[in-house]
C-alpha cells in the first residue's frame, strides 16, 4: 500500500502498544470494581504487586523484541511469564481478563508451531475462569460447570481461529515464495533479454556480412553467364570471320555484325547486372518468348539443331523467377556447346500448378556428375551456379549424365506470379 499504514505496520503498532493499552484498561476497571467483588486489602497489595510485574516484564519486552526475531526464546519467556501474570491477576479480579485477552493475538509470532495452540489453551483457561463469575479458583460446583462451559468455548474458538491463521500463514508463505519466484523468473528473462539483444545485434551482423557476400557471387554469376558468353561467343564469330581469310567478305561481314550485336548485347547485360535488373530479353518478351529467341540464336551461332516447347498454360511470372530460368537455359546451353560436342539439343518449358519446370536435353558426349568437384562460390558458375541461382528462390536443380549418352538439366522452382 501507498500512502497509507500496511497490515504488517499495524499489526506492528498493536503489538507495542496493545498491551499497554489493555492494561491500563483491565487496571482501571479492577480499581472501579474492587469493592463490588469484595477484594480484600491483601489481595488489592497483590494484583498492584502483579501489575507493576507486568509493567516490569512489558518494559523488558519492549527493549528486547527489535533486536529479536520471532518464535526466539526470549519471546517464549515473554510469552509464559504474561500468561502467568495475566493468569494471576484473573484469579484477583475477572477484569483483568481484559488484559489476559491479548495472549489470542500474538501467540503466533511469540511462541513456536508446536506450543501455539498449548499458549492458546491457557489463555483460554484464564479467560473461561474470569468469566464464570467468581474468578479463580471457581467457588461452586455452579461456577465449575460454568467455567467448563465457557473453556470449551474458548478453546473451540482459540484452535478454530489458531487454524484459521496457519492456513493464511501458509497462504502468505506460498505466496512469498511464488513472488521470489516470479521475480527470479523476472531476472532470469531479463538477462535472457539482454543476450537476445546481444545475438540479434550479432545475427544483424552475420546477416549483412552474408548479404554482402551473395551480392558478390551474384554478381560474378551474372558476369559469368552474360560477359563471359558473351566474350566467349564474339571470340568465336572473330575466329570464324578470320578463318574465311578474306575469301568470302559478306560470310565474314556476318560473322563481325554477330560479333558486333554479341558485345552489344553483353554490354547491355553487364550495366544491368550491376543495378541488379532483368535481362535485357525478359524486357521485352515474357519468359517463353525470351527462351525461344535464346534457343534460336544459340542454334544459328553453333550450328546445332535445337528445339524449345512449352507445356501447360504460360502464366505471367515474377522477375526473378524468369531470369533465374533464363540465367539456367542460357548456362546449360552454353555448356552443351562448350563441353558437350552436341548435334542435337531441346529445352522444354513446363508450367506445372503451383510450380514450373525447365528442361535442357542435349545428345552431346555426356559425364559423370559424380566426379565433378563441389561447388564453393568461386570460380566456374557451371552446374554449382545453376543450382545456386534455384536455391536462392527456393528450387532445385538435378542433372542427369552418362558418358556418351548426353546430359539433361532440370530445374524446378516455385510458380511465383508477379506482385
Amino acid at each position: 500500500m501507498s500512502g497509507g499504514t500496511t497490515v504488517e505496520q499495524r499489526w506492528e503498532q498493536f503489538y507495542r502498544y496493545g498491551p499497554w493499552t489493555l492494561l491500563a484498561i483491565a487496571v482501571l476497571m479492577a480499581a472501579l470494581s474492587s469493592r463490588l467483588i469484595g477484594m480484600t486489602a491483601g489481595e488489592v497489595r497483590a494484583a498492584g504487586g502483579l501489575v507493576v510485574a507486568a509493567s516490569a516484564l512489558q518494559l523488558w519486552w519492549d527493549r528486547t523484541r527489535p533486536g529479536t526475531g520471532p518464535h526466539a526464546p526470549a519471546a517464549t519467556v515473554y510469552y509464559v511469564l504474561r500468561t502467568v501474570a495475566a493468569f494471576a491477576l484473573c484469579w484477583s479480579n475477572p477484569f483483568f481478563s481484559i488484559y489476559a485477552i491479548i495472549g489470542y493475538f500474538d501467540v503466533g509470532s511469540l511462541l513456536p508451531k508446536r506450543f501455539a495452540r498449548a499458549g492458546l489453551l491457557c489463555t483460554a483457561v484464564t479467560m473461561a475462569g474470569a468469566q464464570s463469575g467468581s474468578g479463580m479458583p471457581p467457588a461452586s460446583l455452579t461456577n465449575w460447570g460454568a467455567f467448563g462451559a465457557l473453556f470449551v468455548l474458548h478453546a473451540s474458538l482459540a484452535l478454530l481461529f489458531g487454524n484459521l491463521g496457519d492456513r493464511e500463514a501458509e497462504k502468505t508463505r506460498r505466496q512469498t515464495e511464488t513472488i521470489g519466484e516470479l521475480e527470479r523468473a523476472n531476472t532470469r528473462l531479463e538477462q535472457a533479454l539482454a543476450e537476445n539483444a546481444a545475438l540479434h545485434a550479432q545475427l544483424l551482423l552475420q546477416a549483412r556480412e552474408a548479404g554482402v557476400a551473395d551480392e558478390r557471387r551474384r554478381l560474378a554469376a551474372e558476369i559469368h553467364d552474360t560477359l563471359a558468353q558473351g566474350l566467349a561467343g564474339i571470340i568465336a564469330q572473330l575466329q570464324a570471320a578470320a578463318s574465311t581469310g578474306g575469301g568470302d567478305p559478306a560470310l565474314a561481314r556476318r560473322h563481325l555484325d554477330s560479333a558486333a550485336a554479341l558485345a552489344r548485347h553483353s554490354l547491355g547485360e553487364a550495366r544491368r547486372s550491376v543495378h541488379n535488373l532483368v535481362p535485357a530479353a525478359l524486357e521485352e518478351d515474357d519468359l517463353p518468348g525470351a527462351l525461344e529467341k535464346t534457343v534460336t540464336g544459340w542454334a544459328e551461332r553453333h550450328g546445332v539443331r535445337a528445339d524449345f516447347t512449352v507445356t501447360g498454360t504460360a502464366e505471367p511470372l515474377h522477375d526473378e523467377v524468369g531470369a533465374t530460368l533464363l540465367r539456367i537455359a542460357e548456362e546449360s546451353l552454353a555448356n552443351a556447346a562448350r563441353h558437350a560436342g552436341a548435334t542435337r539439343a531441346g529445352v522444354t518449358l513446363s508450367y506445372m500448378g503451383d510450380e514450373i519446370t525447365l528442361d535442357v536435353r542435349d545428345d552431346g558426349r555426356g559425364f559423370d556428375p559424380a566426379a565433378l568437384p563441389p561447388y564453393s562460390g568461386a570460380g566456374g558458375f557451371g552446374l554449382g551456379g545453376m543450382r545456386a541461382r534455384a536455391e536462392r528462390i527456393a528450387g532445385t536443380v538435378t542433372v542427369e549424365s552418362e558418358p556418351g549418352l548426353g546430359t539433361a538439366v532440370s530445374a524446378r522452382v516455385p510458380l511465383v506470379r508477379p506482385a
